[in-house]
């Protein structure tokens, strides 16, 4: 099971959707540093339907990674978003049956869906919240990404490009820089779980979600204290309970939970749902039959009622592991295969994926929300189909010979190396 760290014993299943692009002119290179620029041409020619498409399939990828990663009887947090636009940057740079198992894992049509940019877009028209999207490439020395691939990814993605020794601290210095700027210092680090620095990484590709929000209506901090919570295994112990009273918010009674919603912003267009379990069903029964048709059905099936208490306990949460074996297991096979990966239109380098690692962060208390996740994703190279194995661990003969004249001044046959 993934590794969990939490500071409150309060198991929470998010999905965060954040971006923030700066739109470039088209054709316009991207410029260095950390901004992400979109093609406005591409963004343009792009609807609102094709923003929602995209979206569903993001929701249908994330309820299918949360049911591999959750754990009953612990925190999960993920970014459905962060780890779908890390993979779709993997997917543009793939080929073959490396691309068709990366697609349909992740609910797309296309191996390139320029679709992905005018979801970005479209995610960050508001300033009601501050949202944040960056993407960033790392080559090593020598082996660079393919001109039509990055041409792709800094159009539709908005992805920064650097070229570092990715064997060397630096590199991997560089890298935790880069994700402690983009989440706002609330993750520091990913580097090392990554395996950097590594001789054998050749391509580094990251993304970074950034999320802050307060509620429409805030919680009283005067009312916060401590109250009962009932863990997985039926034993209490006291959280820092906040309080809302004879508020009008978006409610609905589903099969097995309730759901509520607590807007963000004078536009209410963000917001957070909380599902909670009826009396006597568990956790785990709503996740088993939770996925994104169902979520889809429950939002919109949200009603203006006036809800005369709300306590929701304050809290602060980070979480982090490796996806290898539940995206394995959710169907990307090949791309994690040094013989069967193919991504050439990525970089000649003949790479494979050596890892996925995600880490997120969620602070809910009185004012609203704070949220970051970076996803990480690193590229190997990929051992040769024929490659040569010579253990001399058996008796075995030699000579020493001269080449120019083909004459053979030693000659030997070596059963025992120790005398």
């Amino acid at each position: 099971m993934l590794p969990v760290a939490t500071s409150l014993p309060v198991r929470v299943g998010a999905v965060l959707l954040a971006g923030t692009m700066v739109l470039a002119g088209c054709g316009e290179p991207a410029p260095p540093g950390d901004a992400a620029r979109i093609d406005a041409k591409l963004v343009a020619e792009l609807g609102p339907g094709d923003a929602r498409a995209v979206g569903e399939a993001v929701n249908a990828f994330g309820f299918d990674l949360l049911a591999g990663v959750a754990d009953a009887d612990q925190n999960t947090i993920i970014s459905p978003l962060s780890v779908a636009v890390l993979l779709a940057m993997v997917l543009a740079g793939a080929d073959g049956d490396t691309a068709t198992e990366l697609a349909k894992v992740l609910h797309l049509d296309d191996r390139r869906d320029v679709r992905v940019g005018a979801l970005l877009r479209r995610l960050a028209d508001t300033d009601q919240v501050t949202l944040s999207v960056a993407n960033a490439l790392w080559a090593d020395e020598g082996r660079p990404f393919e001109r039509d691939y990055l041409r792709f990814v800094r159009t539709t993605f908005g992805a920064t490009v650097e070229q570092d020794d990715l064997g060397s601290p630096h590199a991997a210095d560089a890298i935790d820089a880069w994700v402690d700027r983009n989440t706002d210092g609330r993750i520091t680090k990913i580097a090392k779980a990554l395996g950097l620095p590594d001789p054998g990484a050749v391509l580094v590709l990251l993304n970074a979600v950034y999320f802050l929000g307060e509620w429409t209506t805030q919680f009283e901090p005067a009312d916060t204290g401590p109250e009962p919570f009932t863990g997985p295994g039926g034993g209490h112990f006291d959280v820092p309970m906040m309080h809302l009273t004879g508020q009008t918010l978006g409610y609905t009674e589903r099969d097995g939970y309730r759901m509520v919603r607590l807007p963000y912003g004078e536009d209410r267009r963000y917001g957070m749902e909380i599902l909670l379990p009826d009396e006597g069903n568990d956790l785990a029964g709503v996740l088993d039959s939770l996925d994104a048709a169902e979520w889809h059905a429950a939002v919109d099936s949200l009603d203006a009622q006036t809800v005369d208490e709300l306590a929701l306990p304050r809290f602060e949460l980070r979480w982090q592991g490796q996806l290898n074996d539940v995206l394995q297991r959710l169907g990307i096979s090949a791309a994690f295969s040094p013989s069967k990966a193919d991504f050439r239109p990525m970089s000649q380098a003949a790479p494979s994926l050596g890892k996925v690692v995600h880490q997120t962060y969620v602070r809910v208390d009185e004012h609203g929300t704070e949220a970051a996740a970076v996803t990480g994703g690193a590229m190997i190279t990929s051992a040769r189909a024929n490659s040569v194995v010579f253990r001399v661990d058996r008796p075995f003969a030699f000579t020493i010979s001269d080449q120019e004249t083909g004459t053979v001044l030693f000659l030997g046959a070596v059963t025992d190396p120790r005398s």
